[in-house]
């Protein structure tokens, strides 16, 4: 007979207890023991306990290599405890033998509802965790199975990347939904900003705005710094530029080397601002004009709000950045992709509301792009296909595994709350942005079809983009010293598991998880670039890195500033009443009113753009891990210089903000979530 001492961990969620039993089976490599109830006098299992059981084995089970864990409702529950589950989130066990041998410890972090069995290994194993032991191949495939048949793919718009298939959030496994404060959290500021709106009478009103100065009543619910930033400077030339560097959409501006043939631009035209004798071929040989192109947008279909049709336009605006630390500014903008009399060259020098309005137009191409493309795709879906092949490929004892599973953290979640509330039939998308639907679907169907690799790396993109050395490019400062931060990490955690290029080629589950991310995410795509198999530890570092990058920092760069910019609506149209404009000189004031979304739609996207620019708590910044799946020596001492890392940036970025009139602060480290949450 053999004695252990078995210590449970309970999590400190709400609801994280349990009345249930639970009984634990240790598997070793003799045999295994019969299931031992762990049972004290009274209530076991508490919300934040740790509690000692000891248990006796009737005979030796050798090495202990697994726990077979199960918790059902005790008879006394009768029928009742049955039909109602009564969940219990584990964090760990441990096992001790009296003699004092090393503790084993199995990581679990998982809900348990209802009758539940699962079987845990144990973190640091003797083993490696790619052994061919039988007892752990078996554990593996049928955790993965299970994985398998609770987390399906579907296709929810044909041309998208794939998704989970669930309907609403009332159907996920409770290991993947919000927490009960995140959730109460998350409607709590939803119905507060309704009602202050409501209260103002502006919510489901269907009109124009009667002035500019009436469409500050919106910012009552919630200000900014930020926002009254936007709001004081939105007209200035030098911010409308600065926004495509820092603000929430910094990933479009690219170096112009040569001007495009369907983009007329004339020495005469922009010498206003370059000064006399003005050489257009000459800046762009010294680098200093850079373009942002919304061709993509190009015949668009676009939506019908109020029962009135509404337009879109792909305008492709120049830049040029004065030498040494002077402001980039835009010196032309042309709203079409063909030029021609009905589609002038809008200019600095013209007309005040011309020029208003023609960058008008621009941020309205920006809200779209950005909403399909920048935030949606690449924020959203992209994430989702990665949390899904991690479920369903990478056991928990896999390295991987526990690398990830901290950024994959209610990313299905807010996904399928997203297919429910916004981009649903009749929804916010639908009621209230001038594409819908439809036309969120075709530029996503668009883009898809372009989609490289290169885009998802930051500094390929960088690189691609010529943008290495524009100045005041904050997103790009903050977003390299992150990604360089968690090269350094992904890398020695690779390193530790990874002797050799040849481990990462012979492990099945790593190329099961590339090759489905590739078919159920890029959709088999070669043209892509993005690989469907990884040969070497180079090469799969710097794919865990993007997708850690992109599952926490880009989101957060490119989703936390959506209010801010928004607030002040005339800086962001969700979209545009009236046609873009023919000719110069008919601009006027109530005319460009007339062109801004109805006060209905505002609403309605200021809200939606509020609560998804906010974490509604229980956050877990960047590099914050709680959840202790790794317990080796080795990658605990890799988090702890990762996390170092992180606070040094982050003092550098609050340093460098304090001398700036508007800081930037969507890549400081303590405001990243680990994770699409939001």
């Amino acid at each position: 007979m053999t004695e252990f001492r078995v210590t449970v961990s309970t999590g400190e969620a709400c609801g994280a207890g349990t009345w249930d039993k639970v009984s634990v089976t240790i598997v070793g490599t003799r045999g295994e023991s019969p299931p031992l109830p762990l049972d004290h006098f009274g209530k076991e299992f508490s919300a934040g306990a740790e509690e000692d059981f000891k248990v006796t084995l009737p005979q030796d089970v050798g090495q202990v290599l697994l726990l077979r864990v199960r918790k059902a409702p005790p008879a006394s529950r009768g029928l009742l405890g049955h039909l109602v589950p009564d969940a219990w989130f584990c964090r760990w066990f441990q096992l001790a033998l009296p003699q004092g041998t090393p503790l084993l410890r199995f990581p679990c972090y998982q809900w348990l509802e209802g009758t539940r069995s699962l079987v845990l290994r144990e973190g640091a194993a003797k083993v490696s965790w790619a052994d061919q032991h039988p007892v752990f191949q078996q554990q593996r495939q049928e955790e993965l199975k299970a994985r398998q048949d609770m987390y399906q793919w579907k296709t929810y718009i044909p041309g998208w990347p794939h998704c989970l298939n669930e309907m609403t959030v009332k159907d996920l496994d409770l290991n993947i939904k919000y927490s009960t404060v995140k959730n109460t959290n998350f409607y709590l500021r939803g119905i507060s900003a309704f009602a202050d709106l409501r209260i103002k009478r502006l919510l489901g009103r269907k009109g124009l705005w009667r002035s500019l100065h009436e469409m500050r009543r919106i910012f009552g619910f919630q200000r900014t710094p930020a926002a009254e930033y936007v709001y004081e400077h939105w007209k200035e030339d030098t911010f409308f530029a600065s926004q495509f560097l820092n603000g929430f959409n910094p990933v479009l501006i690219r170096r112009c080397r040569y001007l495009p043939k369907n983009f007329p631009v004339t020495d005469a035209m922009v010498a206003p601002v370059l000064g006399p004798g003005t050489n257009l071929q000459a800046e762009l040989e010294k680098g200093s004009l850079f373009l942002v192109d919304h061709g993509i947008l190009s015949g668009i279909q676009t939506n019908v709000i109020n029962g009135k049709p509404q337009f879109s336009a792909a305008p492709m605006t120049l830049l040029y950045q004065r030498p040494g630390s002077g402001p980039l500014l835009p010196i032309a903008i042309q709203l079409s992709q063909t030029p021609g009399p009905n589609s002038p060259i809008f200019l600095p020098s013209d007309d005040k509301w011309d020029w208003l309005l023609a960058k008008t137009w621009v941020r309205n191409a920006e809200f779209s792009f950005h909403e399909a493309l920048t935030h949606l795709l690449y924020s959203h879906l992209l994430p989702e296909v990665f949390t899904l092949a991690t479920l369903r490929q990478l056991p928990h004892c896999h390295p991987l595994f526990k690398l990830l599973i901290p950024h994959t953290r209610y990313t299905l979640h807010i996904n399928t709350l997203a297919r429910e509330l916004l981009i649903a039939p009749q929804q916010v998308v639908d009621r209230s942005t001038g594409l819908g639907i439809g036309g969120f679907s075709e530029l996503i169907q668009r883009n898809m079809k372009q989609l490289n690799y290169s885009d998802l790396c930051l500094p390929e993109d960088i690189r691609n983009r010529g943008v290495e050395d524009i100045p005041g490019y904050y997103y790009r400062d903050d977003g390299m010293q992150i990604w360089g931060a968690m090269e350094r990490f992904v890398s020695e955690i690779i390193n530790i598991y990874y002797p050799s290029d040849m481990s990462v080629r012979d492990d099945r589950e790593l190329q099961a998880w590339v090759r489905e991310i590739f078919s159920e995410g890029f959709l088999s795509r070669q043209s892509s670039g993005v690989p469907s198999s990884l040969e070497t530890r180079e090469a799969l570092m710097q794919y865990v890195t993007m997708v850690i990058f992109t599952c926490s920092a880009k989101h957060a760069a490119v989703s936390a500033g959506q209010f801010d910019s928004c607030a002040w609506m005339p800086n962001l149209p969700p979209t545009m009443q009236l046609p873009p404009p023919t000719s110069k000189g008919q601009a006027r004031s109530e005319g460009y009113i007339a062109t801004l979304p109805p006060v209905n739609a505002t609403c309605d996207v200021i809200i939606a753009l509020w609560l998804l620019s906010k974490e509604p708590g229980d956050r877990r910044p960047l590099g914050t891990y709680p959840d202790e799946h790794f317990t080796e020596e080795a990658p605990r001492r890799s988090i702890a210089t990762f996390q170092s890392h992180l606070a040094q940036i982050s003092r550098g970025i609050q340093e460098r903000n304090q001398g700036l009139a508007l800081p930037y602060t969507y890549l400081d480290p303590p405001t990243i979530e680990n994770s699409v949450s939001i």
